[in-house]
């Protein structure tokens, strides 16, 4: 299986600690986001690892990584940047995409291999609890998720009103087979280019609009629903209470960050 890290964006909401590297590249506990994922998904037995660069890519570069490099970064979003490497969904491989900014235990990763479905996400069920540790009104940077009798995701990323519309969290993580690896290429290209995607151009669609595109046209998504084990880290608060809570013996229940020091990378 290859593996995806899209991580061209700037992080602006984690400046300062943005203003002199990749977002991957900022530190939790010491190690950079970038390293500890790397980490995880080597102990998970997955080395085919392409980092879809933009930003002060070089830095990324030099740490040895193979890099695919979106020149337009400043001025698109992701699914632009997964299309970059557009040559690593050509059928031949199942293919996991993952986004730079979050870290998680091996058996997240574990589980959303071992699933069957050729198109699967893996989404926490105690998503509550990690969010209200991040803000103090979880709605705030929240997003719908909706599922049915089957556990396959029926709508995702839309603003939420209240709590009954999450049903679990969407994580930034996404498997998808070798047949539908070409099927989500196609899907891409098919898109309207003067068109508008929950109020953004094709340039900076987000990933879960593309998403629910694809579950729209009849590509089902399964949910692989986990219970923690992972962290996003977006905002320069988020930062600061992870690391506060880690100082506090607090972190654990959300993630055993020691999982994710194990394998260090070297060039």
């Amino acid at each position: 299986m290859k593996v995806i890290i899209l991580a061209a964006g700037e992080g602006k909401r984690l400046r300062p600690y943005t203003n002199d590297r990749p977002k991957c590249l900022v530190p939790l506990a010491g190690k950079p986001l970038l390293v500890r994922q790397v980490n995880v998904l080597r102990a998970c037995g997955l080395n085919d690892i392409t980092v879809m660069t933009g930003y002060k890519a070089d830095q990324i570069q030099r740490l040895g990584f193979n890099t695919i490099d979106n020149p337009a970064y400043a001025s698109t979003n992701m699914v632009t940047s997964l299309m970059c490497g557009r040559e690593l969904l050509n059928g031949l491989d199942d293919v996991l995409i993952a986004y730079g900014d979050i870290c998680y235990e091996p058996r997240i990763i574990q589980a959303i291999c071992a699933c069957p479905a050729g198109f699967c996400t893996t989404v926490d069920v105690n998503w509550l609890s990690l969010w209200q540790a991040r803000n103090e009104d979880p709605l705030l940077d929240a997003e719908t998720l909706r599922m049915d009798e089957q556990g396959y995701i029926r709508e995702l990323g839309k603003r939420p009103v209240n709590l009954s519309q999450i049903e679990a969290q969407y994580m930034g993580l996404i498997k998808v087979s070798a047949s539908m690896a070409s099927r989500v290429v196609a899907a891409y290209q098919s898109l309207d280019p003067a068109g508008t995607y929950d109020g953004k151009d094709l340039a900076n669609m987000y990933m879960t609009s593309f998403l629910q595109y694809l579950i729209d046209e009849g590509n089902s998504l399964k949910a692989v629903k986990v219970t923690s084990g992972w962290l996003e880290i977006d905002t320069t608060e988020d930062l600061a209470h992870y690391e506060r809570m880690l100082a506090a013996a607090e972190l654990g229940k959300f993630i055993d960050l020691q999982m994710t020091d194990t394998y260090d990378h070297s060039a």
